[in-house]
C-alpha cells in the first residue's frame, strides 16, 4: 500500500515541469510530512468531537477510552508518517543507517499499544474507585490489585512481542528465565517474600485501603494509605508515613478496628458507704436510662450491676455497646452517658464517692486547736503542719 502512494505522489509531482526528476523525493517527503500533520489535526478533531458526545452518554467505558487513545495515536501518526518519508529517503540515500527504520518502526507501535493499554486500565481503575453519583464504588483495594496484574501482564506480553520482532527466540528467552529464576529466587528471597506477602494481604484481604489497622505484636497503628508489591504505607494517627514490608504481615497479628460492629462502654463508678441503701434504686435507673438510650445497640450485652467493696466507695459498672464505629461520636454518646448517671445519682440524694481516709483517736487524746494535740501522760505536744 506505502508503495502505491508513492507511485501516486511522483505521479503527481512529474506533472510539473520545473521539477527535476533527482529533486522528486524532496517533494515526496515534504508531502509525506504534510499528509501527516492533516491526519494528525483531522484525529485530533474527531476525538474532540466524539469525546463530547460521549460525554453525554451514561457509558464511563467509552470516556475512558478515548482519553487513553488520545496522546498514543497522535503520536502514532507522526510515527508512520516519519518513518514513511525515511523510507523515502532511503532510497535516494542508501544509507545503512536507514537499516533501523523497519525494526524501530515495529518496537515503537509495539510501545505506543502498550502505553494505550497501560493508560485504559489506569482510566478503567480510576473509574471503578471513584464512579459517578449513580454507581457504587468498589473496593480500591481490590481493583488496585487486579490493575497491577493486568499491568504487568501487558508490559510482560510487550516485552516478549518486542524481542520477537527483533528477532530473538521467545523460547530460549522463558527457558533462560526459567533456570535464572531459581537464582534470583535465592539472592533476592527477601524481595519476593514481600510479593507474595502483598499477594497474600490482596487475596485475604486483612485490610483495604482506608483501614484502620494496629497490630499488638509490633508498633503498628494507623490508617492505611497504599498497599504496594513491597512495602505497605501506613499513615500514623500523628500524621507521619510507616511503610512496612508485606512480609512482615504473614508473621505477626493484625487487628482491623475500622471492621468493628460496635464500640465498647465499660466504666465502673463509685459511691459513699453514706448511700448504701440507694445503690440498688441507682443501678436500676442507671439501667433504664441505658436501655431507652436512642444510641445505644440494645441487641448486645448490656450490664449494670454492683460490683465490689471498694476502699472507700461502693463500685457498680456499666458494660454496654454504641451503634456507632466512629471514635469522635462514640466520645460524645460515652460523654452524654457518663453525665446522665451523675445526674441520676443526684437525684437520688447521693454523692459519687472519692478516695477518704479515717483516722481513729484513743479517748485521751484532746485536740486543742490553739497549740495542737496534747496527750495528759507523757506531755508531748504536736504543733499544727508538724
Amino acid at each position: 500500500m506505502t508503495e502505491d502512494v508513492d507511485k501516486a505522489v511522483t505521479n503527481f509531482w512529474q506533472y510539473f515541469d520545473f521539477i527535476k526528476s533527482q529533486d522528486i523525493w524532496v517533494y515526496q517527503v515534504f508531502t509525506v510530512v504534510f499528509l501527516t500533520l492533516l491526519a494528525n489535526f483531522i484525529a485530533r478533531r474527531v476525538l474532540n468531537k466524539l469525546a463530547i458526545q460521549l460525554e453525554k452518554t451514561v457509558n464511563v467505558w467509552d470516556d475512558a477510552l478515548i482519553a487513553a487513545a488520545r496522546k498514543p495515536l497522535e503520536i502514532l501518526i507522526w510515527v508512520i508518517g516519519l518513518s514513511w518519508a525515511a523510507e523515502i529517503t532511503r532510497k535516494v540515500s542508501h544509507a545503512v543507517v536507514f537499516d533501523i527504520i523497519e525494526p524501530a518502526r515495529q518496537v515503537i507501535v509495539i510501545g505506543l499499544i502498550t502505553w494505550f493499554l497501560v493508560r485504559l486500565i489506569h482510566n478503567i481503575e480510576q473509574t471503578l474507585i471513584a464512579p459517578p453519583s449513580h454507581r457504587q464504588p468498589m473496593d480500591a483495594t481490590t481493583v488496585s490489585a487486579i490493575g497491577k496484574l493486568l499491568r504487568a501482564a501487558v508490559i510482560i506480553t510487550a516485552v516478549l512481542v518486542v524481542l520477537q520482532s527483533l528477532g530473538y527466540s521467545i523460547s530460549g528467552v522463558l527457558a533462560f528465565g526459567g533456570i535464572g529464576g531459581i537464582a534470583v529466587g535465592f539472592a533476592a528471597k527477601d524481595l519476593l517474600a514481600n510479593f507474595f506477602g502483598g499477594l497474600m494481604i490482596y487475596l485475604d484481604r486483612p485490610f483495604k485501603v482506608g483501614d484502620w489497622v494496629r497490630s499488638p505484636d509490633k508498633n503498628i497503628e494507623g490508617t492505611v494509605e497504599h498497599i504496594g508489591w513491597r512495602l505497605t504505607c501506613i499513615r500514623t494517627f500523628d500524621k507521619r508515613p510507616l511503610y512496612v514490608p508485606n512480609s512482615t504481615f504473614a508473621n505477626i497479628s493484625v487487628e482491623n478496628p475500622s471492621r468493628m460492629l460496635n464500640r465498647r462502654i465499660y466504666e465502673t463508678i463509685g459511691v459513699r458507704y453514706d448511700d448504701a441503701n440507694k445503690v440498688q434504686p441507682i443501678i436500676e435507673s442507671v439501667k433504664s436510662m441505658l436501655e431507652s438510650h436512642p444510641d445505644i445497640d440494645t441487641r448486645q450485652t448490656l450490664i449494670v450491676n454492683f460490683n465490689a467493696f471498694g476502699p472507700s466507695s461502693l463500685d457498680f459498672f456499666i458494660y454496654t455497646f454504641t451503634k456507632t464505629t466512629n471514635w469522635v461520636e462514640y466520645h460524645k454518646i460515652k460523654q452524654d452517658i457518663l453525665l446522665k448517671i451523675l445526674k441520676i445519682i443526684a437525684e437520688h440524694q447521693a454523692e459519687v464517692a472519692f478516695p477518704t481516709q479515717t483516722v481513729h483517736l484513743p479517748d485521751a487524746l484532746q485536740v486543742n486547736t490553739a497549740n495542737g494535740l496534747h496527750h495528759p501522760d507523757n506531755k508531748v505536744a504536736l504543733e499544727h503542719g508538724d
